[in-house]
């Protein structure tokens, strides 16, 4: 009696047992042709497993697996023992792909061979469990790191002074430059320091009330308080947890009333809340000081943004507007109702109107510019064309659309260059950038229209 498979008691037990320790075994004859498919207990079965029989073995995997099933039966049959294992992906009608890790061992000398298969289909979806938390770990800490960067940035570019502290012992955890320069000091050296340490000690006192009263949940009013220094400041609190923790949030600023008497405080007052912008310059146009509508007019946080900025890159056409004004300005003092454009950091140049003022005579000259959009500017009249239109009117029936189309374009043509030339005091090079001509073609019209007349 031949000793091969399926007659070889030696086979049998072979595959009997690997069925009783694998979820699936197959044996396959010397040219990789499945003859018989096991499956274990409590693995999922169906048809499709029993169509197996009969075809090549690499031809029923995967082709990314296929060449590992050849190399798998090779291995065997040339060595005579069992394989390493490998991961392939069995395809089985009805099922689908189904991910195995394949081994195999040599059962007779006619090279017959036990393939035995582990599912890892429960592996699998635990490794994808595990890569979709992994992923959303990620996640999170980006969103986390990406929090924390815009945090470090808003405390560092604040212009309020800011220092955090320990609740319970006041040290100082956080200072942004703001609060160390007006201290007077580096943020890496009041770091560590007691809160208390940068107080004359006249004001600890308070300070130990203040941070009671905000401990307590109360909302207290600012409080003044003298830094070392002799620095007058208002201090506003607010407490906050972080990791289990209780921090207090200090933020200091200077009262107006520093450095200018009631009268000066009280302007100074109406400028900040004035909706229309105000920009202060020096002689060289840059700027000094500007309120927060216009440093909202121009997209800019605050005023620390501005300052020693050219105006030039905020009003006015580029090369135009800023000399008329000027000019006007060294001529009477003031100029009224000026119209412009003004550039803010984000969209398109937006119409406004300007008023603007000099104090070079004072103690230190400069320049004020009042800026109010055009789309604040309400109930103002119409350019009063409708004489001219009744004229128009009057044209139907008599002429050609084409003609009547001619004259309300030469019309307002005519309008425009009146206008440029009263906005540039009849400077004519000046009209001719406001209207984006040349000076050749505004002379042009100009003797077209008859305003060279106006000059003799």
């Amino acid at each position: 009696m031949s000793d091969c498979y399926p007659n070889s008691p030696g086979a049998d037990l072979v595959v009997a047992l690997s069925s009783a320790a694998t979820d699936v075994s197959l044996i396959v004859d010397r040219a990789g042709t499945v003859k018989k498919v096991t499956l274990g207990d409590g693995f999922e079965g169906g048809v499709g497993w029993r169509k197996l029989v009969g075809m090549r073995w690499a031809d029923t995997l995967a082709t990314d697996s296929q060449e590992k099933a050849v190399a798998l039966l090779k291995e065997v049959v040339k060595e005579g023992r069992s394989s390493r294992p490998r991961e392939c992906n069995q395809k089985v009608e009805g099922i689908g792909s189904v991910p195995l890790r394949y081994s195999a061992i040599k059962i007779d000398r006619c090279d017959n061979v036990a393939v035995l298969g582990r599912d890892l289909r429960e592996v699998s979806r635990l490794q994808q469990r595990m890569l979709t938390a992994q992923q959303a770990m990620d996640r999170e800490y980006n969103r986390l790191r990406q929090a924390d960067t815009q945090y470090r940035v808003f405390f560092q570019v604040a212009s309020d002074a800011v220092v955090v502290c320990d609740a319970s012992t006041l040290r100082i955890l956080e200072v942004n430059p703001a609060a160390a320069e007006l201290c007077d000091e580096t943020a890496e050296a009041m770091r560590g320091q007691s809160f208390t340490e940068l107080l004359e000690p006249k004001g600890r006192g308070a300070v130990q009330a203040f941070v009671a009263a905000v401990e307590a949940g109360g909302r207290p009013d600012d409080v003044k308080l003298t830094l070392k220094g002799k620095v007058q400041v208002q201090a506003s609190a607010l407490l906050f947890r972080q990791l289990g923790s209780a921090l207090i949030l200090f933020r200091f600023r200077r009262p107006h009333a520093e450095q200018s008497g009631p009268r000066s405080s009280r302007l100074l007052t109406v400028l900040e809340a004035l909706p229309d912008g105000v920009v202060v310059t020096g002689e060289d146009r840059r700027i000094l000081n500007a309120n927060p509508a216009f440093c909202e007019l121009v997209n800019c946080a605050n005023e620390k943004q501005l300052l020693g900025h050219p105006l030039d890159r905020y009003i006015g056409r580029e090369g135009v507007d800023l000399k008329i004004m000027l000019s006007s300005l060294r001529e009477s003092g003031s100029v009224r109702n000026f119209a412009t454009v003004v550039h803010g950091a984000y969209g398109p140049p937006q119409e406004a109107m300007v008023s603007a003022v000099s104090a070079l005579d004072a103690a230190v000259p400069c320049l004020g510019f009042s800026v109010r959009p055009a789309s604040a500017r309400v109930g103002e009249p119409m350019v009063p064309i409708t004489r001219s239109a009744e004229q128009l009117r009057q044209l139907v029936g008599s002429v050609s659309l084409r003609q009547i189309v001619r004259e309300s374009s030469d019309l307002i043509e005519k309008l425009c260059i009146e206008a440029a030339l009263d906005v540039s005091h009849n400077n004519r090079a000046s009209a001719a950038q406001l209207l984006g001509l040349s000076r050749q073609s505004l002379y042009s019209k100009l003797r077209r229209y008859g305003f060279e007349e106006l000059d003799h």
